[in-house]
């Protein structure tokens, strides 16, 4: 019943191509800058919002129903149950969203992370932490491990920033 998001991203003939559906996102760092791959469903994005409410359902509180905080994904079925719409227009899609890029000489690395990141920072600030890390020649795996560490909450009894799930990919 509960549903997944996912990013994925492949190079080829010197492109980039990104895929997206839900809140997990893809950057690009060019010359120390974050340059979105993706972008995240939301339901309070007017598209998103559009298309739940043709298939029966409302926005609350920045939620599906009231209930879930993104617009598309895997699984998450009681959301898929109209039989009268196809996937693409259901309250829930799996549909992605897929952004091409040129790769050139001025990219520097690509990030892909679920929301437990982007939650927690934004894509300049991870992008920067990542630059820092890299000028102090550090290997990828250890930093999206001092990444996932910055980012988890100091505290464990309370909720909010940092309880989410974390992957990450440099």
């Amino acid at each position: 019943m509960s549903g997944s998001t996912a990013i994925t991203m492949l190079y080829r003939k010197s492109k980039l191509f990104v895929g997206n559906i839900g809140d997990s996102r893809c950057i690009a760092c060019t010359n120390g800058l974050a340059e979105p791959l993706s972008y995240d469903h939301k339901p309070c994005n007017e598209e998103e919002k559009s298309r739940i409410e043709h298939a029966g359902g409302f926005v609350e509180f920045n939620r599906v129903n009231g209930n879930l905080a993104l617009s598309r994904a895997f699984g998450d079925f009681a959301f898929k149950s109209r039989c009268d719409l196809p996937q693409e227009q259901q309250m829930i899609t799996s549909n992605p969203d897929v952004v091409v890029r040129d790769v050139d000489q001025d990219l520097q690395f690509v990030v892909l992370a679920c929301d437990g990141i982007w939650d927690v920072l934004s894509n300049q600030e991870v992008a920067d932490f990542i630059i820092k890390r890299i000028s102090l020649g550090l290997e990828p795996e250890i930093i999206c491990e001092e990444l996932m560490t910055r980012c988890l909450a100091s505290d464990s009894t309370m909720g909010g920033l940092g309880y989410d799930d974390k992957s990450f990919f440099i």
